[in-house]
């Protein structure tokens, strides 16, 4: 059985009005809309995201991998979320072999993969390098008090603000920015106000 750590989602596990999976399964789905041609989902847990992105992108979806770092999590989602499209593998989103290793995808999805990840640059350097020219990646994470400086997660190394956030894509020819409520997530420039704890970036390179 997979462990729960606390900030793991496994659908199987929790109640349907749980916000943690209310959330990560309307990210799928959101990124289901902007995802086509040959798919990575970076730091894929336990694997229902890529089970999604498979199952909605029936007609213009060729090939979606999961990568995670977690053999566990790699077993679990291998065993509990077959497709015939799908495969998992385990992996570092922070190794830099990795584009040599799988190749370069036409979208890349990650979601709350960031605030985990000390190594920030590369983890954004392998994203910018598997993705190809034209591509697509739908990244998310959660809002907090900035670079460096501690948040109310023992998992989180720390949360970017907005304005991070948003200066994270320079090399992109195009980015847009959705803000996320639970269910909801709206353009950031139509959230007429309010706490949006999270926000999710769609850019293509």
């Amino acid at each position: 059985m997979l462990e729960d750590t606390g900030e793991r989602v496994i659908p199987e596990n929790m109640k349907i009005t749980n916000e943690l999976l209310v959330e990560h399964v309307a990210r799928y789905h959101f990124a289901s809309e902007h995802v086509y041609g040959r798919v990575l989902d970076f730091a894929s847990g336990a694997g229902f995201g890529t089970h999604i992105l498979a199952k909605k992108g029936r007609k213009s979806v060729s090939e979606v991998v999961g990568i995670d770092v977690d053999p566990d999590a790699v077993q679990y989602a291998r065993g509990t979320y077959y497709h015939p499209i799908s495969a998992f593998t385990e992996g570092d989103v922070t190794d830099p072999g990795l584009p040599d290793k799988l190749g370069q995808f036409d979208s890349v999805v990650s979601f709350e993969t960031m605030e985990h990840v000390e190594a920030e640059e590369q983890f954004l350097a392998n994203v910018y390098t598997l993705l190809k020219p034209g591509g697509t990646l739908v990244l998310s994470t959660p809002f907090g008090k900035g670079r460096g400086k501690p948040c109310g997660s023992p998992f989180h190394v720390h949360q970017l603000t907005v304005d991070e956030f948003t200066q994270l894509f320079p090399d992109y020819t195009s980015v847009g920015f959705y803000f996320q409520k639970g269910a909801l997530i709206k353009p950031a420039d139509d959230h007429h106000g309010g706490h949006y704890p999270l926000g999710i970036a769609v850019c293509e390179k």
